[in-house]
């Protein structure tokens, strides 16, 4: 399972991240202050860190120098939004730069992407009475294969990582088709309405009025 050290002195906010990287399929540690987070990387491997800059004790370019060290990627997540800052953080070593507030979508974008480009990525998920292979793109529903298109792939992928979330038609279209979003395309309903059927989901992916989906585990 892929390993991710948050560390973000803000407890609620690290409380959120950790939640939401844990539903996403990742086994997740937190941080509240640098030196925590040091003692951490010094005991256990993780494939991903995600560093506030401002941190207690130990701040986030230490940690950063500490982690690359040791050859595992970085995430910064700072308020610090100043374009000499995010040039800062990127040149010393970073591979992406978040300015907070951000979405938990784009989040888990984020580190997907950042997973992928060191080959790292979740193998498995189990939801509801599926198994999702990432990695071999298949899915079994109670045992037994069921075919689904690449596109329908990647919507059931965005619906189980993003669990209990109001998901734009905008939002969805962006992310699984990578183009902008027409409004008067069906493409969305279309897709998703096949999923529903093909996985027996229609009581876990809502439609929300004039919004988009939200998939529930209930």
């Amino acid at each position: 399972m892929i390993k991710i050290l948050v560390a973000e002195d803000d407890e609620a906010i690290s409380n959120l991240i950790c939640m939401n990287l844990a539903k996403a399929g990742y086994a997740v540690k937190a941080a509240l202050d640098g030196q925590e987070a040091a003692d951490m990387l010094e005991k256990e491997a993780f494939d991903l860190c995600l560093f506030d800059i401002m941190l207690p004790h130990i701040g986030g370019y230490e940690l950063l120098e500490y982690a690359k060290s040791l050859q595992i990627p970085v995430i910064f997540l700072t308020a610090k939004g100043e374009t000499m800052d995010k040039v800062k953080g990127l040149r010393l070593g970073a591979d992406d730069y978040m300015v907070k507030p951000f979405q938990i979508i784009e989040l888990l974008a984020r580190v997907e992407s950042v997973l992928r480009r060191y080959h790292r990525t979740v193998q498995k998920l189990r939801v509801l009475d599926m198994e999702i292979d990432v990695l071999a793109r298949t899915v079994t529903k109670n045992g037994e294969p069921v075919v689904l298109t690449y596109k329908e792939f990647d919507l059931l992928l965005l619906f189980v990582q993003n669990p209990n979330r109001a998901l734009y038609r905008e939002t969805i279209y962006e992310r699984v088709w990578d183009d902008i979003y027409m409004e008067e395309s069906r493409t969305v309903d279309l897709h998703v309405q096949r999923l529903k059927k093909k996985l027996g989901l229609e009581r876990h992916i809502e439609t929300i009025y004039k919004v988009g989906y939200r998939f529930v585990e209930k």
